[in-house]
């Protein structure tokens, strides 16, 4: 079955929404494991607390960044690029939790992308009034893998544009558990969030996080 941008779809009771070929909304996908996996972040968290990344042109980017996995994706005056040791304490980054690599494989295998197998997750907690400009994730060697997006805790507007970075964007909403995964012909589409809004959540308070999974290496 093909579907058209923005058609919704019922599939065992979730509620699925194609954005382009190659690129599915999960509505409410990772919501009965959100206490779970919010559960591992903490432990994540511990060992590889948030940190502000700098960007190749010295500028501090506004969302704070953690990874876990076998790479971690980092930023300095060097350039972008994956590593295996987190650069503030010299050691490996945490394992990826068993929760976080089953909810990505499922999600993936809900789009049509079954042999995904992640090994970085990055970890971005945004505040109100953060944002991510418009990009292409380039750094992974394999094109062909999908990315898995997860959305938790305060709403964001999630902008997914074309292969050009004067496509102009389409603005979707996101909530609480909605994953994004998007691969295929849509796996170069510039992609980015808008500011995210004022906003409490029940269990996460006033920030969203978003858990990004790529198969780097």
């Amino acid at each position: 079955m093909t579907l058209d941008m923005f058609d919704d779809l019922e599939h065992g009771g979730l509620r699925q929404q194609a954005l382009a070929p190659g690129a599915l909304l999960l509505r409410g996908f990772a919501v009965a494991d959100d206490k779970a996996l919010l559960d591992a972040l903490r432990d994540v968290i511990a060992v590889a607390p948030f940190r502000h990344l700098v960007t190749p042109g010295g500028f501090v980017m506004s969302v704070a960044m953690s990874n876990c996995g076998a790479l971690g994706w980092v930023s300095d005056r060097s350039g972008y690029r994956y590593d295996a040791i987190d650069p503030n304490s010299g050691r490996h980054w945490p394992t990826m939790p068993a929760a976080f690599l089953r909810l990505a494989q499922d999600a993936a295998r809900e789009a049509g992308f079954n042999r995904f197998v992640p090994d970085a997750c990055l970890i971005n907690r945004y505040e109100p009034g953060t944002r991510l400009s418009l990009h292409q994730d380039r750094d992974e060697r394999d094109f062909e893998q999908p990315i898995v997006s997860v959305s938790l805790g305060l709403p964001a507007v999630f902008l997914f544009g074309g292969l050009r970075r004067t496509d102009k964007p389409s603005r979707v909403p996101l909530t609480h558990g909605d994953v994004v995964a998007w691969g295929g012909p849509s796996r170069l589409r510039f992609h980015g969030v808008l500011p995210i809004q004022e906003g409490h959540h029940p269990l996460l308070g006033a920030c969203r996080i978003n858990l990004t999974f790529r198969q780097a290496a």
